[in-house]
């Protein structure tokens, strides 16, 4: 198994993970397209933020994938710019109860997002300006292959000078809890359908980012020592 920069011939199985992951870290395949549920979680990182997305490969394929930004209000306004117009002449905003969104569909409320977009809490920005995003298909679970994913993106983070980031997770999603948990982050706010977990970015990882950074698009095993 290797972890590598991402590249654009990934794009395909990134998405798919996605939506194979898209149900609280379950399987989303036949309740939402994979093209939909890419272009809202995935589509803009790969555009706007190709420096903060690796993959794991193993056997040829990819079987897992971090994405996140080092600022996110930053991230989020280029978005707003350049994203989510696109989209929102392919996604027709749905007709929907707002008085209770239990009641939505996925695909609902992935069209919903498209015309309204996340937003981290101003609190948790403050704190921990950058933020990411990590799944992994269930072959890849159990075997140490998302925190060899975690230590590249946190690489990346420190080389582009974010002090700390956060993640936000379902409060059902508990595999995802556990591996957060497991990788530093603590609990930094609660808001309905997501907690937010936040951890500092080491100044270790900084420094074996920049050896890493070196040489853009070289692959090697997970744990192995930077060249």
């Amino acid at each position: 198994m290797l972890v590598r920069t991402y590249d654009l011939s990934d794009r395909a199985a990134v998405y798919d993970i996605c939506l194979r992951t898209g149900d609280d870290g379950g399987d989303a395949s036949g309740q939402v397209s994979a093209e939909l549920m890419g272009d809202v979680w995935v589509g803009p990182y790969l555009a706007l933020e190709p420096a903060t997305c690796w993959v794991a490969v193993e056997g040829g394929a990819v079987v897992g994938y971090v994405i996140g930004t080092p600022d996110t209000r930053r991230y989020e306004a280029a978005c707003e710019a350049g994203w989510w117009p696109r989209l929102r002449r392919r996604y027709v905003a749905p007709q929907l109860d707002e008085t209770d969104p239990r009641g939505w569909t996925l695909d609902q409320r992935l069209r919903h997002l498209v015309h309204h977009p996340p937003r981290s809490p101003d609190d948790v920005v403050a704190g921990h300006p950058a933020h990411l995003h990590l799944n992994l298909l269930p072959v890849a679970e159990g075997r140490g292959i998302g925190r060899a994913l975690l230590t590249e993106a946190l690489g990346a983070l420190g080389v582009q000078g974010a002090p700390g980031v956060h993640v936000g997770v379902s409060p059902t999603n508990a595999r995802g809890l556990r591996f957060w948990n497991r990788g530093g982050f603590v609990p930094v706010r609660q808001d309905p359908g997501v907690d937010w977990l936040g951890r500092p970015v080491p100044e270790l990882s900084r420094r074996a980012a920049r050896q890493v950074l070196r040489g853009p698009g070289r692959a090697r095993p997970p744990g192995s020592a930077p060249s």
